[in-house]
């Protein structure tokens, strides 16, 4: 009931700054068009929708990180929380009152962006379900992600951090706008211990019917998600006992 109450009121925080869910909603589709129109202009396959649009998919979902972060932010800095704080909720039931309400804008997300794909020409199959299942762990990642920076910076700090830095980070490590093997090297060793690129490989498995690698790359993302959300928990707690 407390996580239920909390999270119908992170809902209409989220709808109150309707420009950035514009934005968050918006950017990737623009992308995706753009690459689609540069692969019809280039002799060569560089952005093919079977490998571009479950890339773009993913990196829509970099700013679930952006809204949970600036969430838990703008509440931490105000007073919002210090009253919270003396009611029965634990740090647990604060962070699944800002999870909750971003989920289902994580599978519309993927939903809207696999859509657009369909409509500039990726083939309509069954499998596109397996795509919007797989970035699940990745929609659980960037949301965590959200939350430990907004534990610890202000608004305007997560802002630059989720808004600025973690989108181009994603982007690059993730593989979504060249192949990571043509850079090679240490380049590629970090991406692949990071979480980004095998979310982004996750769901391209996804759409291609690989079925025999698509666990690996789930389980690497998942651990990912379940170490940041602890390492959250443990901090917002800690923030808790603060004031």
């Amino acid at each position: 009931m407390r996580v239920r109450a909390f999270a119908k009121r992170n809902i209409k925080e989220l709808f109150r700054d309707p420009l950035t869910l514009f934005f968050g909603l918006g950017f990737p589709l623009v992308m995706l068009v753009l690459m689609n129109v540069i692969q019809r202009n280039v002799p060569v396959h560089i952005y093919e929708l079977e490998i571009l649009a479950p890339g773009i998919a993913l990196f829509g979902l970099t700013f679930l990180a952006l809204f949970s972060g600036l969430l838990l932010a703008r509440d931490r800095t105000s007073a919002f929380l210090a009253r919270l704080a003396a009611s029965p909720m634990t740090a647990s039931d604060f962070l699944l009152g800002y999870l909750l309400p971003l989920l289902p804008m994580a599978v519309g997300q993927s939903v809207i962006c696999l859509a657009a794909a369909v409509a500039l020409g990726l083939p309509v199959s069954w499998n596109l379900l397996a795509v919007v299942a797989s970035l699940v762990p990745s929609a659980l990642l960037f949301i965590a992600l959200g939350l430990l920076f907004g534990a610890l910076f202000n608004d305007k700090q997560v802002g630059g951090m989720c808004g600025a830095i973690l989108t181009n980070v994603t982007a690059w490590l993730a593989g979504i706008w060249f192949d990571l093997s043509l850079v090679g090297g240490t380049f590629q060793k970090i991406a692949y211990a990071l979480p980004f690129v095998h979310g982004a490989d996750g769901a391209k498995a996804a759409l291609a019917g690989d079925w025999a690698a698509l666990p690996e790359h789930l389980l690497w993302v998942t651990a990912w998600a379940a170490v940041t959300f602890t390492a959250a928990a443990l901090l917002f707690r800690k923030k808790l006992v603060e004031r």
